[in-house]
């Protein structure tokens, strides 16, 4: 795992929600949520963070972030007619001031996020490995430090219980409400390049695994030879 140290000047928007040490926050989704996929942020000890609430009805697939004091601090929404995905995060007041855009590359993502840091400073923070790998590092574009890194743990129980946990490691210096924020948008950015914007993606991830990989009975067996009362599976890669 990448070393980390605190960042001077600050990386973040939110004064009040930056670390002071090594933080890590336990992101837990419920993708079935009928108001659309909402997510509970604690910190690794228990403590409730933030709460982040889909908008099922809403076209651009908003999702607004509240403190455990119920202040709005953020929207995050998809914008249309890019070629990449491409998610913002607003403010109460609709002002953008983050956009995540999700690369289609031939072996996993090529995520990036630009905003402005409280001092006034462009900052540009890159994902460095895919996705769906256990482990990602969001790296600052201008110092080349890490900033957080992404441990994603799926068990069968949450899996289950419709839900994807991953653990959020934050450094000092950076602020934990903007990464939770960046990192929900990259989760929606890649779901939507699987599926323009569903679940599709992480299911499609799921079913690679090896406890689900096995030969069909009557793979090589040909059509005409099979038994009459087999049923067969649809091929998935056809829908």
């Amino acid at each position: 795992m990448s070393q980390m140290s605190p960042n001077n000047p600050e990386i973040g928007v939110f004064k009040d929600y930056i670390a002071r040490q090594p933080e890590t926050l336990i992101v837990k989704e419920k993708v079935f949520s009928l108001s659309g996929d909402s997510f509970d942020i604690k910190l690794a000890n228990g403590q409730p963070m933030f709460k982040v609430s889909g908008h099922a009805m809403s076209i651009s697939s908003r999702m607004s972030m509240h403190d455990m004091s119920g202040n709005h601090m953020l929207d995050i929404r998809k914008e249309h007619f890019h070629f990449h995905p491409t998610y913002v995060a607003q403010d109460p007041k609709g002002n953008a001031f983050l956009t995540v855009r999700n690369a289609i590359k031939l072996f996993g993502s090529k995520a990036t996020a630009e905003f402005q840091s409280g001092h006034g400073r462009n900052e540009t923070l890159a994902m460095k490995g895919s996705w769906f790998d256990w482990s990602a590092d969001i790296v600052c574009k201008n110092t080349g430090a890490v900033v957080a890194t992404i441990d994603r743990k799926y068990k069968p129980r949450e899996f289950l219980a419709a839900k994807q946990t991953y653990a959020l490691k934050v450094m000092p210096g950076v602020d934990m409400a903007l990464m939770c924020a960046l990192c929900i948008a990259f989760d929606e950015a890649n779901n939507d390049k699987g599926n323009r914007g569903g679940t599709k993606g992480f299911f499609d991830w799921w079913f690679t695994l090896p406890m689900f990989k096995a030969t069909p009975r009557h793979a090589k067996t040909p059509a005409c030879n099979r038994p009459q009362n087999e049923v067969r599976l649809h091929d998935r890669s056809a829908h």
